[in-house]
């Protein structure tokens, strides 16, 4: 079996900013949900795809917030965007999915976590990870965990993650470290860019490993010089950073893999789909499933 990991809270954003909106019957902005559960329940139909979960921030915040304090938090997401988390999660359990709402810690740390549990357990083939984000290429492992932008259609195992970044996926912490991610509001090490930091760890791997002698870093000298001078200066930003980046394979989750077997919409579904001004989408689902 495959087991599909989503990011919710990726789905939900692009639902957002690529749907058109939609009120609900009460008035509340509904489109970004809608357009999650349609797109969640084609996940579901294709053949193939039988063991989901889905992982969302319940809160922007998390634990790294309390280590850096420009880490990313809900300021200046939309509000109606922002409202809709609780429902998005109520309607992706109704369509039957395991979801997990992360509080303490983020959904990308959940998605690490259940790739790392999963991936060696009897009668699993292979952990796809449903999201494009460069956070998460640090859990893909040869070709039995593999990252997938389904907008794109685009597949990153091990050898693609190398193609993209310069380095392995276990550098990827390191790399975004070195060349910061604004995203999630850290901002990397003054001089050090994607192809500085890729040329540098593809050689050395982890920040302990980058030699203090320029000679020894295989670029022309002054660039090196000025690198390594940068990296002295700010090592402890770049070992803050790196700790900022890095998933947790510790998150508590209660399921097993037997858990994550879609076996359909619970009647829930139908009083959500309501909600979303949607009744349409509860029958086909229904319907899908013999119900």
């Amino acid at each position: 079996m495959k087991i599909h990991l989503v990011d919710g809270t990726y789905e939900l954003f692009r639902s957002y900013f690529g749907a058109p909106p939609k009120k609900g019957p009460d008035g509340r902005e509904v489109g970004a949900t809608a357009g999650l559960l349609r797109s969640l329940f084609m996940l579901v139909s294709t053949p193939g795809v039988t063991h989901v979960a889905c992982a969302f921030d319940h809160v922007i915040e998390s634990f790294r917030n309390e280590l850096f304090p420009g880490y990313k938090t809900g300021a200046g997401v939309a509000p109606d965007l922002l409202a809709q988390f609780p429902l998005a999660e109520r309607a992706v359990a109704a369509l039957g999915l395991v979801v997990w709402p992360m509080v303490e810690f983020e959904a990308d740390d959940a998605l690490a976590t259940a790739a790392s549990r999963f991936r060696d357990q009897p009668g699993v083939e292979q952990i796809v990870i449903c999201s494009p984000d460069k956070d998460l290429a640090q859990a893909v492992r040869g070709v039995s965990v593999v990252c997938w932008d389904r907008r794109r259609d685009r597949v990153l195992d091990e050898g693609g993650v190398l193609a993209k970044f310069g380095v392995r996926p276990r550098s990827i912490p390191d790399w975004l470290a070195l060349v910061g991610d604004a995203a999630d509001g850290f901002p990397g090490i003054p001089g050090w860019g994607a192809e500085s930091a890729a040329a540098v760890l593809a050689r050395c791997d982890r920040l302990e490993s980058i030699p203090e002698d320029p000679r020894r870093l295989g670029l022309p000298l002054g660039r090196a010089a000025r690198l390594t001078e940068s990296l002295a200066a700010h090592r402890y930003e770049a070992l803050l950073y790196r700790r900022l980046a890095t998933l947790r394979d510790d998150v508590p989750l209660e399921e097993g893999v037997d858990d994550l077997e879609w076996r359909g919409a619970r009647a829930e579904l139908e009083e959500v789909c309501r909600e979303l001004g949607d009744e349409g989408l509860s029958k086909r689902v229904l319907a899908d499933r013999g119900a």
